[in-house]
This record gives structure tokens, C-alpha cells and sequence, in this order.
């Protein structure tokens, strides 16, 4: 099991934010409504916002995703490898000690 890996990983930070909100709910709230008609349907009226799928939009704290090289024999570590290499790094700070491993590709 010679050779390397890429391995790329992301900081997770305490004031990190995640969540989910459906179209639907997003469509029903008067504000965008208001402000998509205001916009798309300008001067027209009895304009109603509906959707034919439920679509999921994804609302998360855009992260920069760090990358480094790691043997295969290591696989088993890669955690460990990438704090290390955050630490060496000096991309530890305060409220953002954790990391998330994004993807691995062997070479």
C-alpha cells in the first residue's frame, strides 16, 4: 500500500451556521413574495408564487477548504494528520479548533 494521498479538509468553527429551508417556505414568506413580484411581476396583479418540486436550499457559512499529502499507509489517522497540519499551519484559532474531512484522492 505505497504511494500518497491528497486529503482535503475544512475548519469548523463554533459560530458555524446550517440549516435547511423548502421553497415552499421560502415562497410563502411576505417579504420575499413581495420582493420577487416587485421585481419579475412589475405592474401585474393577482400574481401567486408556487413551485412543482420540493426543493431543499441550504443555508451554511461558506468554508476554505485546506489541502495536504499524507501516505497511504496513514489512512487510518487522517484526522489526526489534518489537526496536525491545522495547528502547523496556524489555522487553529479561538472557537475554531475542529476539522471536517471534505475528500481523500490517492495518487
Amino acid at each position: 500500500m505505497d504511494g500518497k494521498m491528497n486529503v482535503t479538509y475544512k475548519m469548523l468553527c463554533e459560530s458555524d451556521v446550517y440549516s435547511e429551508v423548502n421553497l415552499t417556505e421560502i415562497l410563502q414568506n411576505e417579504k420575499v413574495a413581495k420582493a420577487i413580484k416587485s421585481e419579475f411581476a412589475k405592474g401585474l396583479r393577482n400574481i401567486v408564487l408556487s413551485t412543482s418540486e420540493d426543493i431543499k436550499i441550504e443555508i451554511s457559512t461558506e468554508k476554505e477548504l485546506f489541502e495536504f499529502q499524507a501516505d497511504k499507509k496513514d489512512f487510518a489517522d487522517l484526522i489526526e494528520l489534518a489537526e496536525e497540519d491545522a495547528k502547523e499551519h496556524k489555522r487553529t484559532k479561538k472557537g475554531c479548533n475542529g476539522v471536517e474531512l471534505v475528500d481523500f484522492t490517492t495518487l
